[in-house]
């Protein structure tokens, strides 16, 4: 496989910080190498948030994404996507919650962007808004083909308390689904 760059963006307390770590630890545990590295302000919520994560099969070397090398972005908060968009190459994908992200005219013409109601999808469908990090885990799975879905959902249930087990289950499955009908 070769590298892959994907890049969450939201406030804190939307939880791309846990995200991230799902998808390195996921990496790792098939033998590859993965790496999250976050940027955030010193507001402990709802400050601009950025999770780079590197998956690779080879060893990383820099922890940062360079601008225009990130090939997959999901943004839930439209500060941090104005501050970060411009990291994802021309033509890469971004994700957006189009209830709080609003791109321009000249976004839609430089990357494909795709609106999936993430924050809605966790709250309506699921029941709980705090699934969102797992529903945006599953589309960007999905879009990526990063990591084995079952290795995924295995290190995702390894890193929440038992108890939030079933809703996360279900929060993947729907991101799965949204993720899948997107691309149709």
């Amino acid at each position: 496989m070769a590298k892959t760059l994907m890049r969450f963006t939201g406030v804190g307390g939307q939880g791309v910080l846990l995200a991230g770590e799902i998808f390195a630890a996921a990496k790792i545990k098939t033998g590859g190498f993965g790496l999250k590295t976050a940027t955030y302000t010193s507001q402990v919520r709802g400050g601009p948030t950025v999770v780079d994560i590197q998956l690779d099969d080879e060893e990383i070397y820099y922890p940062y994404a360079n601008d225009g090398e990130v090939n997959f972005m999901l943004s839930v908060a439209n500060v941090s996507y104005q501050s970060f968009k411009n990291g994802v190459k021309p033509g890469g994908t971004i994700v957006i919650e189009p209830n709080l992200v609003t791109p321009t005219e000249e976004d839609r013409k430089k990357w494909n962007i795709v609106e999936i109601p993430i924050i809605t999808i966790a709250k309506e469908e699921v029941g709980n808004v705090i699934t969102q990090s797992v529903v945006a885990l599953a589309i960007a799975n999905t879009y990526m083909e990063a990591i084995d879905k079952q290795v995924l959902i295995d290190t995702m249930l390894s890193k929440v308390p038992k108890k939030v087990h079933e809703i996360n289950l279900i929060a993947y499955e729907l991101g799965e689904k949204y993720a899948k009908e997107s691309m149709k």
